[in-house]
């Protein structure tokens, strides 16, 4: 009989759900859930009830030896010694010789990345550098390539404004001098008679290369953006650690006393200097 008993589909009971007007106020709280809210009500009046008895039974007169050694802040609370073990000043100072070493080394790691930005950043813009004192001085040199046609100097790079060419192709001033030149070879085309199929072709790969090109300058542009904000992230870094290294070997000078400052009463001091 039993077998047959569970071998019929019973109904599923559901439990209520939280009505649509109280749906603000979350997930309807059953039996269970009260009961654990009530049990822990219950426990925190009990505990409640025990401290305000301790406080209306305090005698003000009371006394116990722990007095003397105990210490209580400006705001009325126990200082209590947590067990920790101080340090000796030699220890101290071995520690803060460590971080000092770590901070160099930290120092050197992040001069070196920054350096190799700067020297990629002056290579992706043409190999500029300024020379303290002096003016800008070119990396490449000043070869000069004659083309006979457009479509040649296409080939050969970015087309300056006296009808030279370059290799390099990366110097933001030249970029307007190109698109010119395609509007230009835009323009020319029209007026000279040509067969429309032929007409059409040649204008839909002049802009074609005119977007091209003005999509490779943004990219370009968006590159020298990033690269520049890493390199400023990298030296406000490395200027940072110069000053958190300069700290250090500020308070391991103060702890050897081989310089002045405040003691913890607010007194100056000084190393005293032998006369000669």
């Amino acid at each position: 009989m039993s077998s047959m008993r569970n071998a019929v589909q019973r109904r599923n009971h559901k439990e209520r759900a939280q009505p649509a007007h109280r749906e603000k106020w979350g997930i309807l709280e059953k039996h269970k859930d009260y009961s654990l809210r009530a049990k822990d009500y219950n426990e925190k009046k009990k505990r409640l009830k025990i401290l305000r008895e301790k406080a209306a039974e305090r005698n003000p007169d009371e006394f116990s030896y722990g007095m003397l050694s105990s210490k209580t802040d400006k705001h009325g609370r126990k200082i209590q010694d947590r067990g920790n073990v101080s340090l000796s000043q030699d220890a101290v100072k071995l520690l803060k010789t460590q971080d000092a070493g770590y901070v160099r080394t930290v120092i050197q790691q992040t001069r070196r990345t920054r350096e190799r930005m700067e020297q990629e950043y002056l290579l992706m813009n043409g190999g500029k550098v300024k020379v303290l004192g002096g003016e800008e001085e070119s990396g490449r040199g000043n070869h000069v390539i004659f083309a006979d046609n457009p479509e040649e100097q296409w080939s050969l790079g970015v087309v300056h404004s006296k009808g030279r060419t370059s290799s390099s192709g990366k110097d933001d001033m030249e970029q307007p001098v190109r698109d010119d030149l395609i509007k230009n070879d835009l323009e020319s085309s029209e007026k000279v008679h040509l067969d429309p199929r032929q007409l059409m072709a040649r204008k839909s790969q002049a802009l074609h290369a005119l977007k091209q090109e003005r999509a490779a300058r943004k990219l370009r542009k968006r590159g020298n953006e990033t690269r520049q904000s890493k390199l400023n992230a990298l030296k406000t870094r490395e200027k940072e650690l110069l000053a958190t290294e300069q700290q250090l070997d500020h308070q391991r000078a103060r702890m050897s006393g081989s310089i002045g400052g405040i003691n913890k009463a607010g007194v100056k001091w000084k190393v005293r200097e032998r006369k000669r």
